[in-house]
């Protein structure tokens, strides 16, 4: 655990690095700020010299040195200033740079990590998680630099008052590092903890709040509450257990620290009756032991939101360092005028080592032609989608566009072939223009207008507030899910790509809408290669190519006609939907 905490604290001053003026401004601003803070403590004393007894105080004396504090103030004050500018300056930049990075390489992961880790545990580790280190690495900069130099500096002046009291404060200052040391190993790990079950809980809630319809449905209030209740205890426990720890810190060196301020007091004392001191050097001397102590305490405190910080930018930095999709080939080629032709030869594909899915499928698809994929859940329909788009790579086998393997050609291409509608509806907040036509910007009004008129969805636009320009929030706001839909069918209408992808694209729409949709359905996929796959096998009846598919194979091929014929796997899918 300590070499992954040090190699954390590497990637982060490696970060750093590329804000280096702001670094060294900072340093700088540190000592001249610690210089004048120091100073103080020498002036103080000088003052408390002018004033020996009753008649004898030297006023020209205070007054030169009130000035020279006055000064010395000010330049401290601007200098802490300009240095939490600075700081504030630097951490905003990385913290900028990591979370950039962190989406972008959530651009370019493999679906199979969307897939395999839950929306709100990502959420949480792109902002949760990041503010989170943004704040440990701000309090950081600003009070460790200023601690350290705190502290060499204050050695730095007592050793030119005393050295033998100085050595007494040195004595002491090991016990305090060594307890701060032994709190800190002891706050990683539960602070990593503490982050994991967070996102944990924000995954939870994100869930809930997604599906709260669902949850209520089903009367399971009492079973999410039980859950949530389960993860906030864990959280409860290991966000205690770390405060606990923490907490422990700054008790235990002030404890330290008044060790050292006694020291000095009573060694000092010494020094005075015998002359060694002055009366004025010694209040100094126990100004510099108090704040020798107070960065131990700040440093303390530091050190557990590091600890914070640190168990944060791991988990971000996990996301970072994530194995990305195997980028495009350098001999990839653009994909250019496609007619439709489709093969996929002696296909394998399995989401998890060890459970077979799809094995040696093998599939001729002409141009033009309608393929229609059924068969019960789980028999690799989808699959097959997410293959022919190369949202996953086949494991054996290949897949050829144009007698081409797609691994051979652009992802960007291949995918701007295909004109997608899915089940599942997305909607980005924006007018319900700019929804439509984001598959081709630069579209007219009348284009837009004229593909919402061929998904039927012109007629609802037109009864919103503001027709094509009424602003929807995220995943379509107050639409219906059927009006979505349209939307989406809408927007496919206006690119009109050589090929079609339908995966359940009339789910959420009613029948008599449905109809003429798949009327506008059939209008568009004349002359481009369609894939439709379907729950509702009335809606497939015209496809020239329906392929059965059940635990990864195809198992029967041929039209509707044909297959009934058979009364085979098909014939019995088909009846039992019209069964009473």
């Amino acid at each position: 655990m300590r070499g992954k905490q040090k190699g954390t604290l590497l990637k982060i001053v490696n970060r750093i690095k590329k804000y280096w003026f702001y670094l060294g401004v900072s340093l700088i601003l540190t000592m001249a700020a610690v210089a004048g803070t120091l100073y103080l403590p020498i002036l103080t004393g000088k003052a408390v010299d002018c004033i020996v007894e009753k008649g004898l105080v030297d006023f020209e004396g205070l007054f030169a040195i009130f000035k020279t504090m006055i000064i010395v103030i000010g330049i401290t004050a601007i200098a802490q200033w300009l240095m939490s500018l600075c700081n504030n300056r630097m951490t905003y930049c990385v913290v900028r740079d990591i979370r950039k990075d962190a989406f972008e390489k959530l651009e370019i992961l493999p679906l199979k990590y969307v897939d395999n880790h839950p929306t709100g545990e990502i959420v949480s580790k792109v902002i949760a998680d990041v503010d989170q280190f943004a704040d440990g690495l701000l309090m950081g900069f600003t009070q460790l630099f200023s601690g350290i130099l705190t502290i060499v500096g204050t050695l730095g002046f007592m050793l030119s008052i005393h050295v033998g009291i100085t050595l007494v404060v040195v004595v002491i200052t090991p016990v305090s590092l060594f307890v701060a040391s032994f709190i800190a190993k002891k706050t990683f790990d539960m602070f990593k903890e503490q982050s994991i079950t967070r996102g944990e809980q924000t995954a939870l809630i994100d869930e809930m709040i997604g599906n709260q319809k669902v949850v209520q449905a089903f009367s399971k209030e009492e079973d999410v509450l039980e859950r949530f209740e389960e993860i906030n205890g864990r959280l409860e426990r290991c966000s205690l257990r770390a405060t606990f720890f923490s907490s422990i810190t700054n008790p235990a060196t002030r404890f330290v620290n008044s060790l050292v301020y006694t020291g000095v007091g009573i060694t000092g004392a010494f020094a005075v009756l015998k002359g060694f001191l002055t009366v004025g050097q010694l209040s100094s001397f126990l100004s510099y032991a108090n704040q020798y102590t107070k960065p131990f305490n700040e440093i303390s405190g530091v050190v557990t939101e590091l600890q914070n910080a640190l168990a944060c930018a791991a988990r971000i930095f996990e996301l970072i360092e994530e194995k990305p999709q195997v980028p495009d080939r350098k001999d990839a080629v653009v994909l250019g005028e496609v007619t439709g032709k489709v093969d996929l030869r002696d296909v394998s594909f399995s989401y998890m080592p060890g459970k077979k899915l799809i094995q040696h499928l093998n599939l001729a698809v002409k141009p033009g032609q309608r393929v229609a994929i059924v068969g019960p859940t789980g028999c690799g329909k989808t699959t097959v989608i997410n293959l022919l788009m190369r949202f996953y790579d086949v494991d054996k086998g290949a897949i050829e566009v144009m007698d081409r393997d797609i691994r051979n050609i652009t992802r960007k291409s291949l995918r701007a072939s295909y004109g997608m509608v899915l089940q599942d509806t997305w909607l980005k907040s924006g007018t319900i223009f700019e929804n439509i036509s984001m598959g081709k910007p630069d579209a007219t009004l009348k284009e837009v207008m004229e593909a919402a008129k061929a998904s039927h969805a012109h007629s609802f636009i037109k009864r919103l507030p503001q027709g094509y320009d009424t602003v929807i929030g995220e995943d379509g706001g107050s639409l219906s899910q059927g009006q979505k839909q349209l939307l989406c069918i809408a927007r496919v209408m206006l690119c009109l790509p050589p090929m079609l992808i339908l995966d359940e694209a009339t789910s959420s729409i009613d029948t008599r809408t449905e109809i003429k949709i798949q009327n506008a359905f059939a209008t568009m996929m004349k002359g481009r290669t369609s894939f439709i796959v379907a729950h509702r096998l009335s809606t497939i009846k015209e496809a020239d190519v329906i392929l059965v598919m059940k635990d990864g194979n195809i198992i029967e091929q041929g039209n509707h006609g044909e297959l009934l014929e058979k009364d085979g796997f098909y014939a019995k899918l088909y009846n039992s939907q019209f069964a009473v």
